[in-house]
């Protein structure tokens, strides 16, 4: 190969051309956007810009929205702001899933072990999807905020947040959803889904790290995470990344035109190689929704073989994937949301993420479909572990 094949867009996305162009421009500007003097009103007016294209992506108001640096710290302020909030509704109870992102999970541990909130995990089914018969139970509990992802970032699957958001509020609770995974390439509609805290991250639609958004719908209450200046109307301290800030919303407005082609061309590139190995390996199972789930993302378990392992093959023959989140990848632990869908800490450990984004080409698929075979054999041939015994485990394909 005279180039490598990069399959872990779900960890983070290459900043597009359009967008590596318009950001190394911006660099140039290099005014604080908080300064009165012209130089500053004109970063502050490229930040007002990126804030309308931001909030044009997930359609609310462009004052609802907030930067941060990223989906991590957005998540953190949200939960933060329960601390003091739970005082004030005389409610204590935290409702999230099996299935969050690491920084939403510590985050809930944190009020629990802290501040003595209690926190409730919804399970999931085979699929990833809530069990809503446990989430119906748990909202009788009137809880003081549910969180619950939008869409998964290993296994894809999409959960119906407008239905979610609505039992909840039905029950007195705020609702907050993590969407970094799901904004820009699937159809994020704020409004519609009335929920009261959403959070994204740039970097997951070809933008530069280190920025990020909370949407806050107007009313909702929130409290600084990073105290000091008067930035974002005194919620988030801190001289502003214009530039970084700038090629955010400009990503975010080429995602919302692109989102059309987005979505048809990597869904066509994940089925293309669903098919494939569902055709020439034996005993794949593919993990999360049939249906419901991202366009681009496709996390398959092969038994009787590591996922360590494959990756690390893969990697040698010029292809980058994940074993699942890069925000767990130094844990030896399986998946947690592997092992929330029911999965086994066998098949768990021996699952692949492929997440495709736009650079991806069909030639791309077929080099995997004629490597990955080979590959599994012999791994299987030198595991430990029986492939033939293992094909009692759930929906072996």
């Amino acid at each position: 190969m005279n180039k490598r094949i990069y399959l872990d867009y779900n960890a983070t996305t290459p900043l597009s051309e359009e967008v590596r162009q318009f950001y190394i421009a911006e660099l140039g500007s290099y005014a604080n956007g908080s300064s009165l003097h012209e130089d500053g009103r004109v970063a502050a007016k490229k930040i007002t810009v990126a804030r309308e294209q931001v909030s044009t992506l997930v359609n609310v108001k462009p004052e609802e929205i907030i930067f941060t640096s990223g989906g991590s710290e957005s998540n953190n302020m949200v939960f933060n702001t329960m601390i003091e909030f739970s005082k004030k509704r005389g409610r204590n109870l935290i409702i999230t899933t099996a299935i969050e992102h690491p920084c939403v999970l510590e985050s809930s541990k944190r009020l629990a072990s802290s501040f003595d909130m209690d926190v409730r995990y919804l399970p999931v089914d085979g699929d990833g999807m809530i069990k809503m018969d446990a989430y119906r139970a748990a909202l009788a509990e009137k809880p003081l905020l549910v969180s619950i992802m939008t869409a998964n970032n290993e296994i894809g699957t999409v959960q119906d947040i407008k239905t979610l958001a609505a039992i909840a509020h039905k029950a007195g609770a705020l609702f907050h959803t993590d969407a970094v995974q799901a904004a820009g390439k699937i159809p994020v509609d704020l409004f519609a889904w009335n929920v009261d805290y959403a959070t994204f991250s740039a970097h997951k639609i070809y933008a530069p790290k280190g920025v990020g958004a909370l949407c806050v719908k107007n009313g909702c209450p929130i409290e600084p995470f990073i105290r000091g200046g008067h930035q974002e109307h005194g919620l988030r301290a801190g001289t502003y990344n214009a530039p970084a800030i700038a090629a955010y919303g400009y990503a975010a407005e080429l995602a919302r035109k692109e989102l059309p082609v987005y979505e048809a061309h990597t869904r066509t590139l994940r089925n293309r190689l669903r098919d494939g190995l569902l055709e020439f390996v034996p005993g794949v199972r593919i993990n999360g929704h049939s249906v419901n789930v991202l366009p681009n993302t496709l996390d398959v378990s092969f038994p009787g073989a590591e996922g360590e392992a494959i990756l690390l093959h893969l990697d040698l023959l010029g292809v980058s994937v994940s074993t699942g989140s890069a925000c767990a990848s130094g844990s030896l632990e399986p998946s947690h949301v592997l092992m929330a869908t029911g999965l086994g800490p066998e098949l768990a450990h021996g699952s692949i993420r492929f997440s495709f984004g736009k650079y991806n080409i069909e030639s791309d698929v077929d080099f995997l479909l004629e490597h990955i075979p080979p590959v599994i054999a012999r791994l299987r041939k030198m595991s430990s572990v029986s492939f033939c015994g293992m094909t009692d485990i759930g929906n072996l394909a």
